[in-house]
C-alpha cells in the first residue's frame, strides 16, 4: 500500500482514477432514496470517516467557516463572498460543487483550483489513512465521492493555513456532510426552490426546513428575500436552534446616493447573491475583528428582521466587480461561435437564465449579412423534469436543439 510520504511519485491522474472508483454521488443518493436510513446517522458516519482520516470535529473550529446553502445561487454567493474577502489580503479556502471541468476546481486556495501536486498530495494522505483503518471500522470501508472530497478539503484548508473557508453545502443542509462543522462564523441561505425532492421533500417548506438545518446557536445567519411560507420555516428553525436570522436588503439599498455596483457575474438574478455576499463578508469581518459595528437595520421583513444597510468598502466594491464563476451566465466567444453557458437546473433558475440570455444575445454583434443560427445544447442529470425545463427554453428562439439527457438527439425547432 502507498504511504502518506510517497505521494510525489504518484501521478495526479492516478489519484483522480482512484477517486472515481469510490461510490459515485448518483449511486449514493439512489441508495439513500432506496434505504431511507435515519438521516442523523449520515452525520455520524461522516464523523467516523473524519476521525479515521486523522481529524476531530473540534479541529474544524479554527477554519473560520462561512457556510452557505440554498437551492439556487449558493455557488455564486460563495464566489462573491470569497472574492470580497480575498481583497482584504486574507488567505481564502473555497469548497464548492459540482466542478465544471476538473475535480480540482472544487477545492480552491486564494481563488485558484488546487494544483495537481497538492491535489495528489492530499488525496493520498486522506485515502491511505482511510484505507489503513478499514479493518474494524464501525462504518465499513471508504466514504462516497462527495464525502471524501469534503474530508480532503478540511485537510487542505487546515494544513495550508487559510484564514477562512467558504463552504458550499452539497444537498440540503441539515444532514449534508458539510454540516459536521460546529462553529461557523456566519451562515447564508440563497434563493429556495424545488430540487432533489426525493431526498429533501416535495414542497418548498420541507426544503426550507432542511436548509435551515445549517443554523447554529449564536451564529448569525442571512437569507435573501424568500416567499412567506419558506421564510416562516427558516424563522422557526432559527428560533429552534438559537440562531439570529436576518433578511438581506436588496442590492439597490447599497447603491442609494452612489454609483451602481458592478458585478462580475451577469444576470439580474445575481444581484440577490451579491447582496447576500456583502452581508456574509461584512459579518465575517466584524466577528473576526477586522471592521467596526454595522449600521442599524432598515426596517423589518415580516417575522424576520432586516439586515443592516451599510456603505460597501472599496474592497467589497472591487470584489463584486472582479468575481468570476465559470459556467454561470458566462459568455465565451470562440471563433465564429459564441457560447452562452449557464448551469441552471430548476424552473426558476432556467427562467432567470432565459432572461439573461435574451439580454446578452441582444447586445451581441450580429453578422454583417444578418445571418444567425441559434443552437441549444441541453443536458440534465438526476430526477429532474427535463421536459418542463426545456419548455421554458423554447421561448429563446433556438433553431436547433441537442438534448443530451433526452432521447431523440438533434431536433429542429421553430425559431425566429
Amino acid at each position: 500500500a502507498l504511504t502518506g510520504l510517497c505521494w510525489r511519485a504518484v501521478p495526479s491522474q492516478d489519484a483522480i482514477r482512484t477517486l472515481n472508483s469510490l461510490q459515485t454521488n448518483a449511486s449514493f443518493l439512489e441508495q439513500l432514496r432506496r434505504e431511507r436510513p435515519d438521516p442523523r446517522a449520515q452525520l455520524e458516519a461522516m464523523r467516523g470517516f473524519l476521525e479515521r482520516s486523522g481529524l476531530q470535529v473540534e479541529d474544524l473550529d479554527g477554519l473560520n467557516i462561512i457556510h452557505v446553502t440554498g437551492t439556487k445561487g449558493k455557488g455564486s454567493a460563495c464566489a462573491f463572498t470569497e472574492r470580497i474577502l480575498r481583497g482584504y489580503g486574507l488567505k481564502t479556502g473555497f469548497y464548492s460543487s459540482p466542478h465544471l471541468v476538473q475535480v480540482r476546481e472544487r477545492i480552491r486556495i486564494n481563488g485558484q483550483p488546487l494544483s495537481k501536486e497538492l491535489f495528489s498530495k492530499y488525496f493520498w494522505l486522506v485515502y491511505n489513512r482511510l484505507e489503513e483503518t478499514k479493518v474494524g471500522a464501525s462504518r465499513g470501508s471508504m466514504p462516497a465521492y462527495f464525502r471524501f472530497l469534503t474530508i480532503m478539503a478540511f485537510h487542505v484548508f487546515l494544513q495550508e493555513k487559510v484564514d477562512l473557508a467558504v463552504l458550499e453545502v452539497g444537498i440540503g443542509g441539515a444532514y449534508d456532510c458539510t454540516n459536521i462543522i460546529r462553529t461557523p462564523v456566519v451562515c447564508g441561505v440563497s434563493s429556495l426552490g424545488i430540487d432533489h425532492t426525493s431526498i429533501l421533500g416535495d414542497t418548498v417548506e420541507k426544503i426550507a426546513w432542511q436548509k435551515g438545518g445549517i443554523f447554529k446557536p449564536g451564529v448569525p445567519a442571512f437569507t435573501v428575500p424568500q416567499p412567506e411560507r419558506p421564510l416562516e420555516v427558516l424563522r422557526d428553525r432559527a428560533r429552534e436552534l438559537g440562531c439570529p436570522l436576518y433578511v438581506c436588503p436588496e442590492l439597490d439599498a447599497f447603491e442609494a446616493g452612489s454609483q451602481a455596483l458592478e458585478l462580475g457575474l451577469a444576470g439580474g438574478h445575481q444581484r440577490s447573491n451579491a447582496a447576500l455576499a456583502l452581508q456574509l463578508a461584512r459579518t465575517w469581518l466584524q466577528r473576526r475583528g477586522y471592521e467596526g459595528k454595522a449600521g442599524k437595520g432598515g426596517g423589518a421583513e415580516p417575522s424576520v428582521p432586516l439586515a443592516p444597510v451599510f456603505r460597501p468598502s472599496d474592497a467589497m466594491i472591487q470584489g463584486l466587480r472582479d468575481t468570476e464563476w465559470l459556467g454561470r451566465t458566462q459568455v465565451l466567444p470562440h471563433g465564429a461561435v459564441t457560447w452562452y453557458i449557464d448551469g441552471a437546473h430548476t424552473t426558476s433558475s432556467v427562467q432567470a437564465c432565459v432572461r439573461w440570455f435574451r439580454q446578452a444575445a441582444l447586445s451581441h454583434d450580429k453578422p454583417q449579412d444578418g445571418s444567425e443560427v441559434r443552437v441549444l445544447l441541453f443536458n440534465a442529470t438526476g430526477d429532474r423534469d427535463t421536459a418542463a425545463l426545456l419548455k421554458l427554453l423554447l421561448v429563446s428562439f433556438f433553431f436547433f436543439f441537442w438534448g443530451g439527457a433526452c432521447r431523440g438527439g438533434l431536433r429542429v425547432l421553430a425559431g425566429g
